[in-house]
């Protein structure tokens, strides 16, 4: 199969997936191995982002999924009518800052370090799916677990959660006095 037909098989597959595809799935499906596989979804997605085409193709932890271009949002938007996306409140951007850079985590755990209730904002990022339940602990009551979805991953347009960008040094240890304080 030539490289085009090979091109043409990665972006149908992509495109009728509406979700992440492995990259283990396609290199399976199109017969060839994985660093194969990667380098026709790259040569694809250098293509869209050259030609500035509405779709894009991004990694989100070794898997591939072809969206639409950022710029394209407000046009999508119009078309459809639909309201502004709604954004995050202070208490869930906190709470998910908390779970994405210290998972896995429990609900008491971040209660702990916000020193309020979380149960709320827990609740409304795992059913706007940016949070999920990873397991549970292996104490007493066996807590739930939560760290951050591919949906994260996606909303804030990282390729795995190792592109979080580095707490500053007063940052991490205003955490720490925090946990100081609540453990005295």
């Amino acid at each position: 199969m030539r490289l085009s037909e090979l091109e043409a098989v990665v972006e149908s597959l992509l495109f009728i997936s509406g979700e992440a595809v492995p990259l283990s799935a396609i290199a399976q499906t199109i017969e060839m191995d994985k660093a194969t596989a990667k380098a026709i979804i790259h040569t694809l997605a250098d293509k869209y982002e050259s030609e500035k085409r509405g779709i894009r193709i991004v990694e989100i932890n070794g898997s591939y999924q072809m969206c639409t271009a950022a710029g394209c949002f407000e046009y999508i938007r119009n078309m459809y009518k639909s309201p502004n996306r709604q954004g995050l409140t202070q208490a869930l951007l906190e709470t998910l800052a908390i779970i994405a850079y210290k998972q896995p985590i429990t609900r008491a755990q971040i209660e702990e370090i916000r020193g309020v209730s979380a149960e709320h904002a827990v609740s409304r990022l795992v059913e706007k799916k940016l949070v999920c339940e990873v397991g549970r602990m292996d104490t007493p009551g066996k807590p739930i677990v939560f760290g951050t979805s591919n949906e994260f991953l996606r909303y804030f347009g990282f390729k795995n959660v190792s592109d979080l960008p580095p707490l500053k040094e007063t940052e991490e240890s205003q955490v720490q006095d925090e946990r100081n304080m609540s453990q005295t």
